[in-house]
């Protein structure tokens, strides 16, 4: 009896608060189900850390997720191919060529490694190529255990997923490359306009290694109040 066959003969259940079913009893259905929300709590993490950091590299980034998430619309209406047939009691209407979440997993990664090995300097030691090499292969590790959920749970087909990966890096390939050759160029004089200014929006374009910046700088600034502490209380 084959993987979908016996699915179809289950009970299905969905995870939490939203409409993402996985087989009742089935443990690897459940991790699954639970993976295929890996995009929501990018874009959480997204809008967390833009609030709190106002990064314009990352705000970049953000606009490029909407700029793939509309591709991937666009793409659906055009091809109008349905998903497969599944027993899931959820009913998702939407058009399954390419799979949304493979797209924008392989997307997020496929940014995220590049900018790990071109964007994030460091001394290129043997522990920092380490650190570089072990990030990309849970990035990669992480978009295949997604774009595989969406195939075992019967969300997708097998080509719709394999489309939706090809997409994501093609495109997180491309924005890539269009954020740091065209728009990196502009952003120290985007940051000076009246409104970023206002909204504390900040370009760490020429910070050679932003980490170890901020920690130094938070560092000597801890030293520099606790010395005016001091001398308040002496």
């Amino acid at each position: 009896m084959s993987a979908n066959n016996s699915l179809d003969q289950t009970d299905w259940k969905t995870v939490g608060f939203t409409h993402v079913e996985y087989p009742k009893g089935d443990f690897i259905g459940f991790i699954l189900a639970w993976s295929s929300l890996f995009p929501f709590f990018v874009l959480s993490g997204f809008v967390t850390h833009i609030y709190f950091r106002r990064e314009i590299h990352t705000i970049s980034f953000f606009a490029g997720i909407f700029f793939n998430e509309g591709v991937n619309l666009v793409l659906k209406y055009i091809v109008r191919e349905p998903r497969p047939t599944s027993p899931h009691t959820v009913s998702n209407l939407e058009y399954g060529w390419p799979s949304s979440h493979s797209q924008f997993t392989w997307f997020f990664v496929t940014y995220i490694i590049f900018f790990i090995y071109f964007r994030s300097h460091s001394s290129n030691s043997m522990i920092e190529l380490i650190w570089k090499h072990s990030m990309t292969a849970v990035c990669i590790l992480t978009a295949c255990v997604v774009a595989f959920s969406r195939y075992y749970l019967q969300y997708h087909n097998f080509n719709q997923v394999l489309w939706g990966s090809f997409f994501g890096v093609v495109l997180g390939t491309g924005w890539f490359v269009f954020t740091h050759v065209i728009l990196s160029p502009f952003f120290q004089t985007v940051v000076t306009l009246e409104i970023c200014e206002f909204l504390m929006i900040r370009d760490s374009t020429l910070i050679p290694n932003i980490m170890w910046f901020e920690y130094t700088t938070s560092r000597q600034e801890s030293r520099t109040r606790r010395k005016m502490v001091s001398k308040k209380v002496q």
